[in-house]
């Protein structure tokens, strides 16, 4: 009986254990799930899609804590029995020969038709220490859902559609500011072609996000970024820049997020601007590979000329591809035409021949003969 009930203890124990240890693993999982964005937590859908009746119920719970109409508003819409159909916008496709700007603002505007997500919920889980293909892969689930995004899906989703274009770089900015006493994060896509600097992104700003390649040097874009800030009176503590970004889809590299950390609150604009240029010299020593890598994934249709002069001689063409080259009875035929036409035109031009013995006819015809078969066996 004694033996017994030490067990039991050590049963009890062993129970009360496991369930500290759920209830530590669930306070984990609820604080991974929520996020920050803007000084407000918000739940990420970490279930996929379809959506389960736990992310969805979750999601309109916590519209009716954010919502000035509350209970009211999500009973009119989740008990309606006839809502209209969400659109389903298409993705933009481009041809090899489409300018780099153009593309730019046709990846923005597709941004923009999927609209800034408001729901407290984000529909797609995005991991940065993921590889590169994995978030290529949430960047297709987003253009088959057609579902509104955040500033950071955003990211992922204008690196996808602008991989392959040449000449083109991109890096991310990520934003660190204050408001109120409360922390807000924000992230773009930094882009960079022929000698200028732009950015692609989402945010509830419209100059917080889209910026065209017109910036002759990034210190320029970041300020205007800064000024930006200042008119919804946020103070820009940190601003953070990433190294370029493979154009592969398939590669298994991570997105470096974070190369540089400035803190433009504590620093005057001419410190920053001179950090701000460092790196931009040590990361244009990176565009190098990244565009080699662009190159290799974007296959063009039509191949350039060739440039060596072995290729251009038609002679050693025709030793490569022996099936286009006369045969030698042909070689012959064509070589005695030479010769006749030849002779006939030495006959009209020149009298002294007319006068020419025929012995010596023989003699010519005889070695014009050894110098067709020689010819022929050459060929």
């Amino acid at each position: 009986m004694r033996f017994l009930y030490e067990m039991s203890k050590i049963t009890s124990k062993d129970e009360k254990h496991r369930k500290n240890r759920r209830t530590e693993k669930q306070e984990e999982d609820k604080e991974e799930e929520e996020q920050e964005d803007s000084g407000v937590l918000f739940y990420v859908n970490k279930d996929g899609f379809p959506i389960t009746n736990h992310v969805w119920d979750r999601m309109w719970n916590h519209v009716k804590k954010i919502h000035p109409d509350g209970d009211k508003m999500v009973q009119t819409i989740r008990e309606a029995k006839e809502l209209p159909k969400a659109p389903v916008h298409p993705a933009p496709t481009f041809q090899v020969n489409s300018s780099v700007p153009y593309r730019l603002e046709a990846v923005q505007d597709y941004m923009n038709d999927l609209q800034y997500n408001h729901t407290g919920t984000q529909f797609f889980e995005i991991r940065k220490n993921r590889p590169f293909t994995g978030l290529m892969d949430c960047a297709k689930e987003m253009i088959r859902e057609s579902l509104p995004i955040k500033c950071l899906e955003a990211v992922i989703l204008a690196l996808y559609l602008t991989n392959g274009a040449q000449g083109l770089e991109r890096f991310p900015i990520s934003f660190k500011t204050q408001f109120n006493g409360n922390i807000h994060r924000h992230v773009v896509l930094g882009v960079y072609f022929a000698g200028r600097y732009g950015a692609l992104g989402l945010s509830r700003r419209d100059d917080l996000m889209y910026k065209p390649l017109q910036y002759k040097s990034l210190a320029d874009m970041a300020f205007d970024f800064e000024d930006a800030y200042k008119k919804y009176w946020h103070t820009v503590l940190k601003i953070k820049f990433g190294l370029p970004v493979s154009h592969d889809p398939h590669s298994f590299e991570q997105v470096q997020w974070k190369s540089v950390s400035l803190s433009m609150s504590k620093m005057s604009r001419v410190d920053l601007q001179k950090h701000i240029e460092d790196f931009t010299k040590d990361m244009k020593n990176r565009f190098k590979w990244s565009a080699i890598s662009a190159y290799q994934y974007q296959k063009e249709s039509k191949q350039s000329q060739p440039t060596s002069p072995r290729k251009q001689n038609p002679s050693r063409l025709s030793r490569r591809e022996p099936s286009i080259a006369p045969s030698p009875k042909e070689s012959t035929a064509a070589a005695v035409k030479e010769s006749q036409s030849s002779t006939s035109t030495t006959d009209v031009a020149s009298p002294v021949s007319k006068v020419t013995s025929d012995e010596t006819k023989e003699k010519n015809v005889t070695e014009k003969k050894s110098n067709i078969a020689s010819y022929a066996i050459r060929v």
